[in-house]
């Protein structure tokens, strides 16, 4: 596989860039990352699905944009996927072509299954999880997995994504006092065409929506920690908040800690987050902050692998020994290390909840911490 390689996500709402350098055969690391508000799918669902002009000339800009950053950071291979709104539009593959002619990128256009699958394959490869129900609600769908014992058991897509809802039930509301009652129905309508074995007490969350609405919470919980990664919370203890948000109004939305480049569409994709979470029985949501970029490099990383790192690898500790090259200690260093460790572990302990014990010289003076 290539040492870098750029992958480019095309959404009905944002287009994303990654880049990844790999370090040895299982460690990589990220090195550039670029987010474009492009909305490609404005207007469209109004229209037939037909992309308008003000997101396609968006896209293009973005696009141009992004192999410049390319081309700086001198990427071997680049993979751009599009998704929802470009797949749904009559006149996406016009899109797509052009793109090529103009910029000579080629895109190609993913179904939501295949959606569905990158979002598995980057949570149960980078999330400490064996099973589980991901969630990844975009612009113009909701693509889910259903995860056992590491493996993708079943994959679907629904057309139930935050523009798609925003243009068909809510762009409009002033003139529909019925419109949240009517996108809920359609919202249920939606799901009922999920499988039945579609049900898990773990939601993983992938994407915009369910990143803003664990930021909130972690700010209103106080939680000690600025990673999203991994972060987890009760339904039953959010319940208020989560449905809260969708009947707030746009000037109200401050009161829940989101980001306010987040409000035109956290009503919307919190609605949808809501319905499904109820749908599947889910108590709990982890949330992630890999999704369909990370699981397209995954899929060509681990393609000898069954898309599974070996039980013994962690790739982020494989990139740090790759990256950071162990050096022999001196017995002084040693001890400066470990008292080090033993500072940290005294501040850690009360938001880890370690035990003491686990400071004792036996403990702490046998463990092989990476340099």
């Amino acid at each position: 596989m290539a040492k870098r390689t750029a992958i480019i996500d095309i959404g009905s709402n944002s287009a994303r860039l990654v880049i990844f350098e790999k370090t040895s055969h299982y460690g990589f690391h990220l090195i550039c990352e670029q987010k474009s508000k492009v909305r490609i799918g404005e207007g469209a669902y109004a229209k037939e699905g037909y992309l308008q002009p003000i997101g396609i000339k968006r896209a293009f800009l973005t696009l141009k944009a992004f192999l410049y950053t390319i081309k700086k950071y001198e990427a071997h291979k680049t993979l751009c996927v599009a998704t929802s709104a470009i797949r749904d539009a009559p006149n996406g593959k016009i899109f797509v072509d052009w793109i090529y002619q103009e910029l000579g990128l080629p895109i190609k256009i993913i179904d939501g299954q295949k959606e569905a699958k990158y979002g598995a394959i980057s949570a149960s490869n980078l999330l400490p999880i064996d099973e589980g129900i991901s969630i990844d609600i975009g612009g113009g769908s909701s693509d889910m997995a259903l995860l056992k014992q590491g493996q993708i058991i079943e994959t679907y897509s629904l057309n139930l994504g935050t523009v798609r809802l925003k243009e068909l039930f809510f762009d409009h509301e002033k003139d529909n006092p019925y419109a949240r009652e009517e996108a809920k129905a359609y919202i249920k309508n939606e799901l009922q065409n999920l499988p039945s074995t579609f049900r898990h007490a773990l939601a993983i969350g992938i994407g915009g929506t369910a990143r803003t609405l664990s930021k909130g919470i972690m700010k209103l919980s106080s939680y000690p920690l600025d990673k999203l990664h991994a972060f987890s919370y009760s339904i039953e203890t959010y319940h208020k908040y989560l449905h809260a948000i969708p009947l707030s109004s746009m000037k109200d939305l401050k009161q829940f800690s989101l980001k306010k480049n987040r409000y035109d569409t956290i009503r919307e994709g919190t609605l949808i987050f809501n319905q499904i979470l109820s749908h599947i029985g889910a108590k709990r949501v982890m949330c992630s902050s890999v999704g369909v970029r990370e699981g397209v490099f995954l899929e060509h990383l681990l393609k000898e692998d069954r898309l599974k790192f070996p039980d013994q690898i962690n790739p982020s500790v494989a990139s740090i020994l790759d990256r950071f090259k162990p050096l022999v200690w001196s017995e002084k260093k040693r001890k400066n290390r470990l008292k080090i460790a033993s500072e940290l572990y005294e501040v850690l302990t009360p938001v880890i909840e370690c035990e003491q014990n686990y400071k004792k010289k036996n403990y702490v003076g046998h463990y092989n911490f990476p340099t």
